[in-house]
């Protein structure tokens, strides 16, 4: 690793003091722009590659020089049994929601900080996470500085033909970082939700709460048309859209109620209808909102009419269990299952955040069927800014932007996932035994890749089995690992 002054750092010394991820040059704001995790001088030989996380922060998604050889052997430790024989999902990717906010904050950046930023987040090769899911919202989320929708109008005014639209306010900040995503990452799956519709549109005529009234269902279907468009013009493929993000949650800033009877109508009577009309693949994903209320999305599959417009549905877990996942798919096996957001709280707890997001997320979400996960929030300030008022007060980013740059929880949550499970990867076979929660992946090019977390409170020892082979590791507790092969 080497910083600007051209003198290099031991490794050794970076990884006895756990600042192998923070040991980084100054950026031209003063700040720390932490280098990005690297690869240590290889083993002699190795069958299986393993990167680590502690919960203690030592270490932080660093390659392991260590020599994991598959063997013969037989003993008594606690076994993970790996079969790709028997396969589940695709999966789509992992990521984060880049917010308006978020978008901001990075492009506050110098350029070659910002170009550093994104290269790491977004290529994919030793250095790199390979973040390869985003989502953006549509018009403001709570995380903007202040509620917007692309159709805002003075008091007393309607626009049914959608005249007026326009995603102008977002060449400011949202388009130029996308823009550079996507040339970086051109097969990156972006997927859009509205925290709110216009205000002329509600029932309220605010930002915050109220419904959508039914006279203005079509021209609400056409704003998501229009959006769709105005982002493709801009270069940006939308692969999916949500009608309403937490559909039951009429008290954030903004907001909207939406129940299940109300969007199933609006799917199947109007924004399905309109984006056949219009020519667009662009997937419809219903819900979008916390796993305790399955039975939402359900009473939406059940409707023969909304059904073939319905690519799947997406949860959150603010509430419920993540087996409610599941349960859904096991009752609509052809459709589609996703996890698109969860927060961090400020200031937080490194290693219990680790172990529970990797635990309950990143191996319990795609166990459970979900083609995705993704943390909330990709970037805040050091005040956990910005955000509308009313709006989230303790979003913690995956990084936090302010004099420099640093990397949160999140980011390893992500990166321990995103930079191995590319898309197109199958879930495969793996048992979960002694506190050791766990999922396997096949990659497009034939690598498995097994996500461990040990969730018990003494370090383990136990093997990894494939083929009739072992190979023996340990984790201590709290720890998260990839192992790759």
């Amino acid at each position: 690793m080497r910083c600007c002054n051209k003198t290099w750092i031991s490794l050794t010394t970076l990884l006895m003091t756990g600042m192998i991820a923070f040991a980084g040059c100054k950026d031209n704001k003063g700040g720390e722009l932490p280098d990005p995790p690297v690869d240590p001088p290889m083993v002699d030989t190795t069958d299986v590659n393993m990167w680590l996380t502690k919960g203690d922060k030592t270490v932080l998604l660093q390659k392991q020089k260590v020599s994991l050889l598959f063997k013969d052997a037989v003993n008594a430790n606690p076994t993970i049994k790996v079969d790709d024989a028997q396969t589940y999902q695709s999966i789509d990717g992992f990521g984060y929601c880049l917010t308006d906010g978020s978008a901001m904050l990075i492009n506050s950046l110098s350029a070659d900080v910002q170009d550093a930023l994104l290269k790491e987040l977004f290529l994919t090769d030793s250095t790199h996470i390979g973040v390869s899911y985003l989502r953006v919202s549509i018009g403001a989320s709570d995380l903007s500085v202040a509620p917007f929708t692309y159709n805002d109008l003075p008091a007393g005014e309607t626009d049914v033909d959608m005249a007026k639209f326009s995603i102008a306010m977002e060449k400011k900040d949202l388009l130029p970082i996308l823009k550079k995503v996507v040339a970086l990452a051109p097969n990156i799956k972006i997927l859009g939700s509205p925290w709110s519709a216009p205000s002329w549109m509600k029932t309220n005529n605010a930002s915050k709460g109220g419904s959508l009234k039914p006279e203005y269902y079509a021209a609400y279907a056409k704003y998501f048309v229009k959006y769709i468009q105005a982002m493709k013009a801009e270069g940006i493929t939308i692969d999916a859209i949500t009608p309403q993000n937490e559909p039951l949650h009429g008290g954030n800033n903004p907001s909207m109620v939406m129940q299940a009877n109300e969007q199933a109508d609006f799917v199947k009577n109007h924004l399905g209808p309109a984006f056949k009309a219009a020519g667009l693949t662009t997937k419809i994903i219903v819900y979008d909102h916390n796993a305790d209320k399955p039975e939402y999305p359900a009473a939406i599959l059940k409707d023969k009419d909304a059904y073939p417009y319905v690519d799947g549905s997406a949860f959150h877990l603010y509430g419920g269990n993540i087996t409610a996942l599941t349960e859904l798919h096991d009752a609509f096996p052809e459709k589609n299952i996703y996890f698109t957001e969860q927060w961090v709280g400020g200031p937080g707890n490194f290693g219990n955040d680790l172990k529970w997001h990797v635990g309950t997320l990143i191996i319990g979400a795609t166990r459970n069927w979900s083609r995705n996960v993704l943390e909330w929030n990709l970037a805040s300030d050091p005040n956990y800014g910005p955000h509308t008022e009313g709006g989230c007060t303790t979003c913690l980013g995956a990084l936090t932007i302010g004099s420099g740059v640093i990397r949160n929880v999140a980011y390893y949550i992500i990166g321990h996932a995103s930079k191995f499970v590319r898309p197109g990867a199958v879930r495969i076979s793996s048992n979960i035994t002694s506190q050791l929660d766990n999922v396997a992946f096949k990659t497009p090019d034939g690598k498995k890749v097994l996500i461990v977390v040990n969730n018990g409170a003494t370090t383990q020892t136990f093997d990894i089995q494939y083929k009739g082979k072992v190979v023996t590791s340990t984790l201590n507790s709290g720890a998260v690992a990839t192992y790759i092969w």
